[in-house]
């Protein structure tokens, strides 16, 4: 798997951190000597903010590192880290935490997603994302429509290829009765779902509006996991003026770990939630 410029800035920055706590420096100590705000230092040790060449290297000074091999591996990962990604080129329509998201995601093995009100954005059909977003935001022209559902339908190719992302999902049956645009559009959304759903990178379950013991979440949300890169879990939820936010202290993934397995629980294995898409699409 190829690792992107997102994966590289959280690796850096873990690492920086970890250094400057072993000389128990504070970050505003830290910030003073490279002559910046604590706010900037923070956002690199975050892996939310490239790392200059420069800064690195004073920062490496300052830490006491003097390996060649050790400092030529954390200038790489800088240097790495301040390539842009494919979605720069949107990021004039993307709500905010939006490229931050897409480059966790973009390296991602594995995504255990709950949608509370609308089908998997990696599970769209264009038509459906243009309705979807055309309702969200009427304020988009057509053309900055096409533009954002090509960055959705760009993003569906983790789905796609020898080496795809493991989509598991909990969808809300709410999801699938809410219409966006024609009966015909919704019946090519729901066909789009089934023929997703057999696919063996993805499981889909589907949470009945009237399931016994039926957990309730605040909204929709997504955990992104990175398999065995050592790279911790990051969750990410959507905020109330659709900017993402992404938590990745401990206790707030393993807190929706939890959730997303009761969600599980609760929903239809994926066979039963198979045939009720596919009875959802044949609807008359």
């Amino acid at each position: 798997m190829l690792v992107g410029p997102t994966t590289r800035r959280r690796r850096l920055g873990a690492d920086l951190r970890r250094l400057r706590e072993a000389r128990s420096l504070r970050l505003d100590e830290v910030a003073v000597h490279l002559g910046v705000a604590p706010s900037t230092l923070s956002r690199i040790e975050t892996g939310k903010a490239p790392t200059r060449t420069s800064y690195l290297s004073l920062m490496l000074d300052l830490y006491g590192v003097t390996d060649p091999a050790q400092r030529r591996l954390l200038a790489d990962l800088a240097r790495e880290g301040q390539r842009k990604g494919w979605w720069a080129d949107y990021e004039d329509l993307l709500p905010a935490g939006s490229g931050i998201y897409l480059g966790l995601e973009a390296d991602a093995r594995t995504l255990r997603a709950f949608g509370a009100y609308l089908v998997h954005d990696l599970l769209q059909t264009r038509e459906y994302a243009a309705a979807v977003l055309a309702a969200g935001r009427p304020e988009l022209s057509r053309s900055q429509l096409e533009r954002l559902v090509d960055v959705r339908t760009r993003r569906q190719e983790l789905l796609a290829g020898d080496d795809p992302v493991q989509l598991t999902l909990v969808l809300d049956e709410s999801a699938l009765l809410r219409s966006f645009g024609s009966q015909e559009l919704m019946r090519g959304q729901l066909g789009h779902l089934a023929e997703a759903a057999s696919r063996p990178a993805v499981t889909v379950r589907v949470l009945r509006l009237a399931a016994a013991g039926r957990p309730a979440p605040a909204g929709s949300f997504a955990i992104v996991g990175f398999g065995t890169s050592g790279d911790a879990d990051v969750l990410c939820a959507e905020g109330l003026r659709g900017q993402l936010l992404l938590a990745e202290r401990a206790a707030d993934v393993d807190a929706m770990r939890l959730m997303f397995d009761a969600l599980s629980a609760a929903a239809l294995p994926p066979a039963d939630s198979l045939s009720l898409i596919g009875e959802l699409a044949a609807a008359p």
